[in-house]
């Protein structure tokens, strides 16, 4: 990890501070060595994943009765950032550090008392959810995934793509349709969210999983979904209301995938800042062009405006608030700060970016992602018009 550079001027607490302090060493070992076999191999980093695991950190989030670590959202955005901060790749595990939320915020007593200690523990894994189309993207109200119930269990049918972490979940959790979109009184209506048995759901064929090899290694699948049986008892929420059971785990995603792209073009920046320092050409440092001087210093301030408004973000969502605008922004403004930091380190390594051993190259594909995935910016900049300046909408 390069010299570290802060991160606003937003304090941290003693507790916060030590949790920096144990990622880096958990991140130690995970170099980019490690990194760079995995992501030519195309093969999911167990290891580490397993680390994060074994040293709580996945369960953080989880309320202690459950058997968790009874942290908050700023906690876990505090370990995200630091993760990439350390040139490791969040994205390989974020996921199962919040999508329990869900069964968290809707589910029954019974159910939480059932499945949050088991995810608490590490005996069962929850890091895949399964929304997106090949027809149905942004626009989640077209998904035609469609579950019909039969006495106590629910059939299922439909199609899955861009869906991560399949063959690493014991869990999946599953959004369909139990009414149809032209039945429903609103785009809205007629959804249901349901928990799926994974492992015995692929064993059994009723999901097959077919990899999708992309440009990050994230683990990414197709899943065709037939005569699929879950029982009723897996459903979280209620029938028909499943949007909104989907809808109040992306605030929390938001603020944490921010905190990724924070920490990982903090991470650019500082390797960039110390090549610069080092790496001489006519006779003097190459951090003495302007040209190289200021893209990072833009990039930079562009990080600690992103860093401000996902703290922002952050302290409002612990506080039980609906922080709309402020997460949305967040993601908004740290999406286009990682790929101005990664630009900007591009260049200032010049040739020797694109050679594997440095890592830039491989830090530089995956800071483009975030500008599309989870969400487009287009979509964000849409909102914002629509939700919080109050102009006419455009779809």
């Amino acid at each position: 990890m390069a010299e570290i550079i802060e991160s606003s001027a937003f304090s941290l607490t003693e507790e916060q501070m030590a949790i920096r302090e144990a990622i880096d060493d958990l991140c130690t070992p995970f170099d980019n060595d490690y990194w760079r076999e995995h992501d030519a191999n195309s093969t999911y980093p167990e290891e580490f994943v397993d680390a994060l695991y074994d040293a709580g950190w996945m369960n953080m989030l989880i309320p202690e009765e459950y058997g968790g670590g009874g942290a908050d959202i700023r906690d876990a955005a505090v370990v995200l950032e630091q993760i990439e901060r350390n040139g490791c790749h969040a994205g390989a595990a974020r996921a199962g550090m919040y999508t329990m939320g869900a069964i968290l915020r809707h589910g029954s007593p019974e159910q939480k008392e059932y499945w949050l200690p088991k995810i608490a523990s590490g005996e069962l894994r929850l890091q895949s959810f399964g929304v997106t189309e090949p027809d149905a993207g942004s626009d989640t109200t077209r998904i035609k995934t469609f579950a019909v119930r039969e006495g106590d269990e629910y059939v299922v049918n439909g199609n899955k793509i861009f869906i991560s972490r399949v063959q690493h979940s014991d869990l999946l959790l599953l959004l369909t349709r139990t009414t149809k979109r032209e039945d429903a009184a609103k785009p809205t209506d007629g959804f249901t969210v349901l928990l799926v048995d994974l492992r015995t759901a692929i064993e059994s064929g009723q999901i097959v999983a077919t990899p999708i090899k992309t440009m990050v290694n994230h683990e990414t699948n197709e899943l065709a979904i037939r005569d699929l049986r879950v029982p009723v008892a897996n459903r979280i929420g209620e029938e028909g209301k499943g949007f909104r059971v989907i809808l109040s785990g992306m605030n929390s995603e938001r603020i944490l995938v921010t905190s990724e792209y924070i920490g990982g073009g903090f991470d650019l920046v500082a390797r960039a800042v110390k090549y610069a320092n080092e790496r001489e050409v006519f006779g003097r440092p190459i951090g003495k062009n302007q040209a190289i001087q200021m893209p990072l210093a833009r990039a930079y301030a562009q990080l600690q405006a992103a860093s401000l408004m996902r703290w922002r973000a952050a302290e409002m969502y612990a506080a039980g608030e609906n922080p709309r605008f402020e997460v949305n922004g967040a993601k908004l403004l740290a999406s286009e700060a990682l790929w101005a930091a990664a630009d900007a380190a591009f260049d200032t390594f010049g040739g020797y970016a694109a050679a594997e051993e440095y890592g830039i190259e491989r830090r530089w594909k995956g800071a483009r992602l975030p500008r599309t995935a989870p969400i487009s910016n287009n979509i964000v900049l849409a909102g914002i018009a629509h939700g919080t300046l109050g102009l006419p909408k455009s779809f």
